[in-house]
């Protein structure tokens, strides 16, 4: 028998080689509890952000929902700006036609007609800071909910 063998054989029998092989008896136990826990803190956390990117992904989807709502709303309120534009357009060229008459009557009876005057405004297009003011106003409406509550810069 080896000097090693010795040794741990006669450590069940030799009391001062009992109070080692309790330490580490009791280090073994607890680094066991110390790994279970590590792996329990490690399951706990796993599940946290599995729950935490089903959570943001709803969120997401929501918000999807909304920016999809508001610029469904933007086209609709483009095509019927277009509509107005083009109807601004036309009335525009009917006083213009009109003026054209007038001045025509004016000029062959000799009597004094008022013509009224095409106002720039017509011919202005909307400053691009009302535009962007009219968006945010549309998508916060939207996205949060709250249409009544955006003051539009109208």
């Amino acid at each position: 028998m080896s000097a090693r063998q010795a040794a741990s054989s006669g450590s069940d029998s030799d009391p001062r080689y009992a109070n080692v092989d309790e330490r580490k008896r009791k280090r073994m136990i607890s680094n066991r509890d110390s790994a279970r826990r590590s792996r329990m803190r490690k399951q706990k956390q796993m599940e946290d952000l599995v729950k935490e990117v089903s959570k943001l992904q709803n969120e997401n989807n929501q918000l999807m929902q909304g920016v999809n709502v508001a610029q469904q709303r933007y086209m609709e309120m483009e095509s019927a700006n277009n509509v107005l534009r083009a109807q601004a357009v036309e009335l525009t060229e009917r006083l213009r036609s009109l003026n054209s008459v007038l001045q025509t009557v004016e000029d062959v009876s000799g009597l004094s007609v008022e013509i009224p005057e095409i106002p720039d405004p017509l011919f202005k297009p909307l400053g691009r800071r009302w535009m962007l003011g009219w968006r945010e106003c549309v998508l916060m409406g939207v996205w949060f909910g709250r249409s009544s509550d955006v003051r539009c810069p109208v």
